[in-house]
């Protein structure tokens, strides 16, 4: 093969220098990291009353146990209102509540999703009509065991609220009418925060995406009940 010119190897390398390299906090299918693994850049801890300690260690953020809540809260600007989907992993180190709430916009609105609540087991949305996730027909129960990484995803659509844990559904919520709000305790959660109720938590592998028109139309045919 003959030798390249050495006009065309320049023109590359200018290229390749201006495309810079290629960012890791965004995939192909559109993921983007909100939690680098090594340290709070993009969150603060939120203001609760008597909070536990936020670190990071070993690549996760580590809640600790307060004297009632602790939690992170972005620091970002950008996190999208409507057609986004969310997933992390969270793990109870110590503690019998629940230990990887997830707080997130619905349009003008916001909703948290209880993962362990209320002495460990009850999992759902709060609020919807001013109604607890103990009391809502998204509650439900679930053992979460100690030093166990469980992975949450949390899907928000034009009329739909919906989530996972381990690929199993917890919420398939119409929200065509309903009432969306967050208890008053989490108002510091807002936009996007992760808290824990006197428990130790562990949070790792927080990612983002926006839903794409194939998304949309797959939601729009979606059953109560379905599993995705």
């Amino acid at each position: 093969m003959p030798p390249r010119p050495r006009g065309t190897a320049l023109v590359l390398g200018i290229l390749l220098l201006a495309a810079g390299p290629a960012s890791p906090a965004e995939d192909n299918a559109g993921w983007k990291d909100l939690f680098d693994g090594k340290s709070l850049d993009g969150w603060k801890a939120c203001d609760f009353y008597a909070p536990g300690k936020v670190h990071v260690e070993d690549g996760a953020l580590v809640l600790d146990k307060g004297k009632h809540m602790t939690g992170v809260v972005t620091t970002r600007g950008d996190f999208p209102k409507m057609d986004y989907e969310l997933t992390l992993e969270g793990k109870k180190i110590d503690g019998d509540d629940f230990f990887c709430t997830t707080t997130f916009p619905v349009g003008d609105s916001f909703c948290s999703f209880v993962v362990g609540g209320w002495s460990g087991r009850t999992v759902g949305l709060s609020s919807i009509d001013s109604e607890d996730a103990s009391a809502n027909e998204t509650s439900k129960s679930k053992e979460f065991k100690n030093g166990r990484w469980y992975k949450v995803r949390v899907r928000v659509s034009a009329k739909r609220i919906e989530a996972w844990i381990d690929g199993d559904p917890m919420v398939n919520l119409d929200t065509t009418d309903r009432r969306i709000s967050v208890r008053v305790e989490c108002n510091v959660c807002k936009p996007f925060g992760i808290a824990t109720y006197q428990t130790t938590g562990a949070i790792r592998n927080i990612r983002m995406r926006r839903l794409t028109d194939a998304d949309r139309k797959e939601i729009a045919g979606t059953k109560p009940g379905d599993k995705n």
